[in-house]
């Protein structure tokens, strides 16, 4: 087995964790979960399979995950979200992946998205590159509250899949809705990004018609359908979440 780590964060995963877990141990001989205080049984479940779980407040997307890092054995990390997993095809790559090329910082790969448990190949979903796999050594996640990503120009690629399960069903898809909208519009106030009353408007409908129309969400019935409502819904509610902050700010008069 190669000496790899594999690093997962967490947050009431119960339902996912074992077969998240179970995935990364294919290729993993150490792991690391970094739990934002489960209320359920997802830390006793990850510590039952033998990962190594820190308990941390939720820090940020970015901030979580680099959390975990000194918490690792090896220099090279797998990370994926508990919703995750490896296809057989990833499993295999990185059994024989030479560690030790000296160009090379971390590896991306394509990630299969499953919609209401279909893969997804259009609205955007297909192929999702991601770098999920990477020498902690050279670099590191950059400093997002959501959506953070390994930052590095010495990227390689992989052939092999990440298996996506995150929205099942319309529950799922308004559950995230509003919670990225809630992490990105704060992202957003803290960096001090200002718009338009007009921002909300026309990022969603922009969202809906890049989604549905220009990526073909058409083609995939009405799961692509919701995925494209739901989408320029996040979209709208990012602004208008923003532009409520920003108007609720106090100012000050000079």
């Amino acid at each position: 087995m190669k000496r790899l780590s594999g690093l997962v964060i967490t947050l009431n995963e119960e339902e996912n964790i074992h077969d998240c877990l179970v995935s990364l141990f294919q290729v993993c001989d150490d792991v690391v979960v970094v739990d934002s205080n489960s209320q359920d049984a997802t830390a006793d479940i990850a510590r039952e399979l033998g990962a190594k779980v820190i308990l941390q407040s939720f820090l940020g997307d970015g901030p979580q995950r680099s959390a975990g890092l000194p918490h690792c054995k090896h220099p090279w990390v797998v990370y994926i979200d508990a919703d995750e997993r490896l296809d057989a095809e990833l499993v295999r790559e990185l059994a024989n992946l030479d560690l030790e090329h000296e160009q090379i910082e971390a590896y991306e790969c394509r990630r299969k998205n499953h919609v209401n448990g279909r893969w997804m190949k259009v609205a955007g979903q297909y192929p999702d590159y991601i770098c999920r796999v990477f020498n902690r050594a050279k670099t590191d996640f950059s400093p997002l509250g959501t959506h953070a990503r390994i930052t590095t120009d010495k990227l390689g690629r992989l052939e092999g899949h990440i298996l996506h399960y995150a929205i099942g069903n319309l529950n799922d898809m308004s559950t995230r809705m509003i919670r990225y909208s809630d992490w990105q519009s704060q992202s957003m106030f803290e960096e001090g990004k200002t718009v338009s009353a007009f921002a909300p408007f026309v990022h969603g409908l922009g969202c809906f018609v890049k989604f549905y129309l220009i990526r073909r969400g058409f083609l995939a019935g009405l799961d692509g359908l919701n995925l494209s409502i739901f989408n320029a819904m996040g979209s709208y509610l990012k602004y208008a979440k923003l532009l409520e902050k920003i108007n609720s700010t106090p100012r000050h008069s000079k």
